[in-house]
Order: structure tokens, then C-alpha cells, then sequence
């Protein structure tokens, strides 16, 4: 059952976003009606950026004002997808790696820990692990242990499965002309890997870790997946499955969207921003309309 209609209880940086837009934010008013109002007026602005160039002009009808239809492609916010959790189970096949690799080194953590930074960029979740537990190793220590970690992850690929939709729905934008793009921290051969069971046309953005100088939770990899497409990283919506994702969609200003698949709570995707969160991307495409895609 979807879940998509509980709301986050940390909005300070929505109200912020309502002050700007000229909402008032006093009073009782729920914190989800924030959140709404904040939603709705960033899919009306998305709608009007992509598709203004693309309206016919404005016509008299017995002096009634019509604005005839946008064609719904140039409509359609455009969308910007993590990887790992979001489009394939991957999220535990990572958390064995780690920890296989930390062990080799003889730190032991245990698998809650390491999940906990799962969808983090690998050059910020060893540092942030290790400071933790108050070691300091140097950098070549480091690499040494991120390439036993690649080398264990690249091992269990054959045995990643799709989330359960994922093809369907990137099926849907394919057939809607929606503008999307892939956008993760893993590095470019390991992605490639990860996509082999997807036909992703050749025209589709793929942004890695290895494009940018700051992965997740930075939005360097998103704000990139966006300039590749030529559109603003302001009007795109992100889908991920971490609160690194819903992070970095806040620092771009862009639209959250959560997914529960990569194990990371709900109340913890709504404190990262999400204005959404769904089970998974076919329960996302079962609920598509709301992100302002008409389906008809």
C-alpha cells in the first residue's frame, strides 16, 4: 500500500521557500499544507518554464480568454534518477562489500552503521565512518580499502535484481517524450554493469562519480544531469532512495521524491525534503499524476 501521502514535521526551509513565494506561513496552518502549497507552485513554475516558448498564443473565443494545451511532452517537469536502492536492489550488496573490505583491514562495523551511509559518495562515507569510531588511517589506506570494496561489489552484480517497476516506468517517460537522466555516485564501470538488464537510449544523460569533483550528498552529479538535458537544475524533480539524494535535490532547489526500496525509513526521506514518498518506482508510476505528468 502506498505511502505517498504522510508529510514531513521539518519544514523550516519550505517556509522559507512560501516567504519568497509570498505565502504566509503564521498561524495553525498544518505543516503538510506548506509542503503542498510549496509543491504546487514549483510543478505551475516548472510547467510554465518548459513549455512557455511552446504555447500557442493566447486566443479569443466570444470574448472568453483560451490558452490552448502545451504539448504534453514539453510539460512534463524534467526528472533526474539515482541508481543504486532507486532502480536496482543494490543497497545491501553494498553494505556486505563495505563491510568485507573494512574487515580486511581489521575495523569492524556493524551492518546498521554502514547502511546508514549507503547512498553517500564513497570519498565521504570512509572518512565519516572512520571519524565515528575515532581512527585516523591515511589516504592510500583508504583507496586500498575502497578498491577491495569495488572489487568484492563488482563480484555480486550478476545477482542485483531491478527494483520491482523500474523498467516500466522508465518505459513510461520513453513513451510520454519525458526528459530524463540517470544520476549517481558509483563509479562509470560499475554503473555500466548495473544497467545491463535496462535499455537506456543512447540520448539519456548518465552522470557517475567519476564526472564530478563532489558526489552525494553535494548535487553536483544531479546539477550536472540537468545541464546535460539544458534545462534547470530549479525545475527538475530528483527521484532517489536516500536522504543523500533528497539533500542534494534541497541544495539545487529542485523537487524531492522518496522511494522506500532502498531501506532508509519514511519520516527519514520527509526530514530530507522529500514532498513525496512512494514503495518503490512501480508504486511511483502508479501515482505518476502527482508529479504533475498527465497520463491522458
Amino acid at each position: 500500500m502506498s505511502t505517498y501521502r504522510r508529510y514531513s514535521s521539518n519544514d523550516a526551509l519550505i517556509r522559507k521557500k512560501y516567504q519568497k513565494l509570498g505565502i504566509a506561513t503564521s498561524g495553525t496552518c498544518a505543516n503538510h499544507e506548506f509542503r503542498e502549497i510549496f509543491a504546487t507552485q514549483f510543478l505551475r513554475q516548472t510547467m510554465q518554464h518548459s513549455s512557455h516558448s511552446r504555447f500557442r498564443n493566447t486566443q479569443d473565443n466570444g470574448g472568453i480568454r483560451v490558452v490552448p494545451k502545451p504539448a504534453a511532452a514539453q510539460s512534463i517537469p524534467p526528472l533526474l534518477l539515482d541508481l543504486d536502492g532507486t532502480l536496482v536492489d543494490s543497497v545491501y550488496e553494498h553494505v556486505m562489500a563495505w563491510r568485507e573490505a573494512l574487515e580486511d583491514a581489521e575495523i569492524r562495523l556493524p551492518h546498521w552503521k554502514i547502511h546508514r551511509r549507503i547512498g553517500m559518495s564513497g570519498r565521504l562515507f570512509l572518512p565519516t565512518l572512520l571519524r565515528e569510531l575515532g581512527k585516523k588511517i591515511d589516504k592510500s589506506e583508504i583507496q586500498t580499502i575502497e578498491k577491495i570494496r569495488a572489487s568484492i561489489f563488482r563480484k555480486m552484480i550478476p545477482e542485483i535484481r531491478i527494483q520491482p517497476g523500474s523498467k516500466e516506468l522508465l518505459q513510461y517517460f520513453a513513451k510520454v517524450g519525458a526528459r530524463w537522466a540517470l544520476a549517481t555516485s558509483g563509479d562509470r564501470s560499475q554503473v555500466d554493469q548495473l544497467l545491463r538488464n535496462f535499455d537506456i537510449p543512447a540520448t539519456v544523460p548518465v552522470i557517475t562519480g567519476d564526472d564530478v569533483a563532489a558526489a552525494k550528498p553535494a548535487p553536483d552529479t544531479f546539477v550536472l544531469a540537468a545541464q546535460r538535458l539544458e534545462v534547470s537544475p530549479h525545475d527538475s524533480i530528483v527521484i532517489g532512495d536516500s536522504p543523500w539524494d533528497l539533500l542534494a535535490a534541497q541544495r539545487m532547489k529542485g523537487l524531492g521524491i522518496g522511494l522506500l526500496c532502498g531501506g532508509y525509513a519514511q519520516e527519514e526521506l520527509e526530514r530530507a525534503g522529500a514532498y513525496r514518498v512512494y514503495d518503490d518506482p512501480g508504486d511511483l508510476l502508479a501515482h505518476i499524476e502527482e508529479l504533475g505528468i498527465q497520463t491522458e
